[in-house]
């Protein structure tokens, strides 16, 4: 696997929580540098036995809702 993607939004009590697509991985942190952190971690050991299958790039897609007036 080349990449890996991670749906990055805001958590509502502060933070960030981050959600693989295509994958049971989820994990949350306070910052976006502890963030990224975080990810590496997570994808380190979701794919612990299949180092080969191991992604090399990780892709973190924040998504953020705004309101604006009309």
């Amino acid at each position: 696997m080349a990449e890996i993607v991670f749906l990055v939004e805001p958590d509502p009590e502060g933070g960030f929580v981050a959600r693989a697509l295509g994958h049971a991985i989820v994990t949350q942190a306070e910052s976006e540098d502890e963030l990224r952190e975080m990810v590496r971690d997570a994808v380190r050991c979701h794919f612990d036995e299949d180092e080969l299958d191991r992604p090399r790039v990780i892709r973190l897609h924040f998504v953020r809702d705004e309101v604006i007036a009309a």
